[in-house]
């Protein structure tokens, strides 16, 4: 359906879908931007990166629901359209917000506290889960072939707009308005109630949404449609998903997510400046991705994913050794874009060279459930597997995991052919 639209169409709902995805990622990263402020609310402790460990783990926990989230989603939206899956993602999104923004805190409630919370993560989980393979899928069938990877990059543009809206707030409230003992208190439960708010305008927004494709005749046999038997008739494409995003994966979640902690317990910046820091590189951030989506139109997807996984095993034991061993702000925040840019060689095109690997019966299926396993096992854990490395006096060893896995994938890499010439969308 989407090559009978007119370009106006076509711009407006990859608009109006990309902001929706906005929403949805601001909605999960506010609990790692602003753990630092209410983890002691849930987990007490007189041990700073214990309280943050255990925040980690629920962290984790929410993404450990993804695989599930991209399952029950994607098979939604390959049966029923892309259209009716990124509303429900968005619904289930509020409603974790919402529940997490009015939680009591341990001292109020005890131990239903955090019991509360991981229900809501886990809420929140299954939402985003259904988001990342539905959105991309979407776009990547909005988008024209000469311009995929250029368009398909708005969802990571959307993705961390909403990790940096996430962190503006946080800045705005720490710098502005709130103190930080308020933060402490109570000022962390105002990003929550924004997001819910914020969910619940673009569901309607998300009504009104042009579908993106019509299911060819050979494939519309309910029985072949969003189906793991007909996913496991694609087993090369599977496992491709998963190694292509293993080392990605982890490389961005742990200089997005993971550096603001990273910067206050092992640099030594306070908390201020850490958000400050981190919001400025992912500003910049997220503004390279259509330019490398526009650049993989050009040159193809293959080159930038090997370009990532050749500089990602070079520069990433140096980069995070360095950022450990400087408390200037400019060094840290050069090191730390040096970074992104080479993580940019992965984020702009995961989505698009993910949505080219299956055909339109399982396309969101196949996007969603295989990149919820691989993110759920390698990025949902990077704080977790950072922090325990810290707090067992070897943070090093994480510098090298995060090599490790990035080496695994660029195998992938080099193996695979390149999506843009043998595209399965057309």
């Amino acid at each position: 359906m989407s090559q009978t639209l007119s370009t106006a169409q076509r711009v407006r709902s990859i608009i109006g879908g990309s902001l929706g995805n906005l929403v949805e990622w601001y909605d999960w990263y506010v609990y790692s931007a602003f753990a630092l402020y209410f983890s002691g609310a849930f987990f007490p402790s007189d041990d700073k990166t214990a309280e943050l460990l255990k925040s980690a783990g629920v962290f984790a926990l929410g993404f450990l629901m993804r695989p599930i989230g991209g399952w029950v989603m994607g098979t939604y939206a390959d049966k029923k359209g892309r259209k009716a899956a990124l509303t429900a993602s968005v619904l289930m999104m509020s409603i974790g917000s919402l529940f997490i923004a009015l939680i009591p805190a341990y001292d109020t409630i005890g131990v239903a506290a955090p019991v509360l919370l991981v229900l809501a993560r886990v809420i929140q989980g299954l939402s985003v889960g259904g988001e990342y393979g539905t959105s991309a899928t979407y776009l990547s069938e909005m988008a024209t072939h000469k311009r995929r990877g250029f368009y398909s990059s708005f969802q990571y543009v959307t993705l961390i707009m909403g990790q940096l809206l996430a962190l503006g707030i946080l800045v705005l409230l720490q710098r502005t308005f709130l103190t930080e003992q308020q933060l402490y208190s109570w000022g962390w439960r105002i990003p929550f109630a924004i997001g819910a708010v914020l969910a619940i305008s673009v569901m309607y927004l998300r009504r009104s949404l042009q579908e993106s494709v019509q299911i060819p005749a050979d494939e519309q046999d309910k029985a072949k449609r969003g189906t793991l038997k007909a996913l496991a008739a694609h087993p090369k494409a599977v496992l491709t998903v998963i190694g292509l995003t293993m080392g990605g994966t982890l490389a961005f979640y742990t200089f997005t997510t993971y550096m603001q902690k990273f910067l206050v317990i092992s640099s030594g910046f306070s908390n201020g400046d850490a958000t400050l820091i981190s919001t400025l590189t992912l500003a910049i951030f997220m503004l390279l991705q259509p330019l490398f989506g526009l650049l993989s139109d050009k040159v193809g997807r293959k080159p930038l994913l090997i370009g990532f996984g050749i500089f990602g095993a070079l520069a990433t034991v140096p980069i995070l050794t360095a950022l450990s061993h400087t408390n200037n702000f400019w060094e840290a925040f050069a090191l730390i874009m040096a970074a992104l840019i080479i993580v940019s060689g992965y984020t702009s095109i995961n989505a698009v060279v993910k949505a080219e690997l299956f055909p339109a019966n399982i396309r969101a299926l196949g996007v969603g459930f295989p990149y919820g396993i691989a993110v759920s096992i390698f990025g949902g854990t990077a704080e977790q597997v950072a922090l325990s490395f810290k707090k067992g006096g070897h943070e090093q060893l994480f510098y090298w995991y995060v090599t490790g896995c990035i080496l695994v994938s660029l195998v992938i890499y080099a193996l695979m052919k390149d999506t843009k010439k043998y595209s399965k969308i057309e």
